[in-house]
């Protein structure tokens, strides 16, 4: 699997798609850890994570989960003048509470993922800001009911084979890159100020020390670390490992909305979470009760997926694709061009 990534990129070297599997199995794992399991010098394994990094290929960040503090997600989807899309999206992207950017129909349409920390933040932009923009011309807003696949297990199934069952072991286990579960438990999680200042500097980089951790919430590390390790849990926060898909090849992004028949939403969501093609799968508030995204390596690759894959699906009813012309944001990384912008607090740290 690995040369085969080798022969997309000119970037990505097969060293490189090992270093960022094991990242995905245990994103935090020191880079000894880490260079033990790949049979590596660890100065090898540290310049390649930083040239990673500096060329946008990947990114470790923590990401919140809004539904985790009580707070529903919505997925969004605008019918903007023409003209008029690019400067809605960016707008849309720089904020703290849209997480996913992302345009299609040709640059007339945009699908945003709202994650807003309260219900007026979100309440301001779905039912203030948004419908007072006068270029905007329809908007559909759908809620995510439940979540089969996303989070850590982003490319988790695309890239399985790269390292061995043994290497993988060798890395530890920071529990299952996602298993489906409500989108909004019944007891949220209430957080306190030291945890906000840790979320902080997650968010600009999930590989911070538990020094750092600590010195920002005023807390010792082993407070910190006995702290994170309930927030992870408790799936507050999830530490993820964005990957930038054109270095992987993969040149083709869309999105999918399925009818689907309501008995069969599980099972569809639930089949649809282990392909390897597919980044996201929810079940969804309208008349498209499922949505995914897909990456594929080109179109015809995106057209095989969608007929032979999903068409065979029992219980699927219809299909809309909507190939992503570009993509502005994705788990609250920007992107420019193919590849991930980090925010400025986190290439200070580099």
């Amino acid at each position: 699997m690995a040369a085969a990534f080798m022969k997309e990129s000119a970037v990505v070297q097969p060293e490189d798609v090992r270093l960022i599997r094991a990242l995905q199995v245990a994103p935090r794992a020191s880079f000894a850890s880490i260079a033990d399991a790949l049979g590596l010098a660890e100065g090898a394994v540290t310049r390649r994570y930083r040239r990673l990094r500096a060329e946008g290929v990947i990114r470790v960040a923590g990401v919140v989960d809004p539904g985790a503090l009580g707070q529903s997600r919505w997925l969004v989807r605008l019918r903007c003048r023409p003209g008029s899309v690019p400067a809605i999206a960016d707008a849309l992207a720089k904020r703290d509470d849209v997480s996913w950017v992302a345009l299609g129909a040709a640059g007339s349409e945009i699908t945003c993922a709202v994650r807003s920390r309260t219900r007026e933040q979100r309440e301001d932009l779905l039912g203030q800001r948004l419908p007072r923009t006068a270029a905007v011309i329809d908007i559909h807003a759908s809620a995510v009911l439940r979540q089969f696949v996303g989070g850590r297990g982003h490319y988790w199934a695309a890239l399985r084979g790269t390292l061995t069952p043994q290497q993988e072991a060798m890395l530890g286990s920071e529990g299952s890159p996602f298993t489906e579960s409500p989108v909004v438990p019944r007891d949220p999680v209430q957080l306190t100020a030291e945890d906000e200042k840790m979320l902080d500097v997650l968010a600009a980089d999930g590989r911070a020390s538990l020094v750092d951790l600590g010195a920002a919430a005023d807390l010792t590390p082993g407070r910190v670390s006995r702290r994170l390790h309930v927030l992870l849990r408790r799936r507050v926060v999830h530490v993820d490992v964005e990957i930038a898909p054109a270095a992987l090849g993969y040149h083709a992004r869309a999105l999918l909305w399925l009818r689907v028949h309501p008995a069969a939403v599980k099972s569809v969501g639930r089949t649809l979470a282990q392909e390897p093609a597919i980044a996201f799968a929810a079940a969804v508030s309208g008349p498209c009760n499922l949505h995914a995204v897909a990456h594929c390596r080109d179109l015809n690759e995106l057209f095989e997926f969608t007929s032979d894959r999903i068409g065979s699906m029992s219980g699927v009813q219809s299909m809309e694709i909507s190939p992503v012309l570009q993509q502005i944001k994705q788990a609250g990384t920007l992107v420019s061009g193919d590849r991930l912008v980090a925010p400025r607090s986190a290439r200070a740290r580099r």
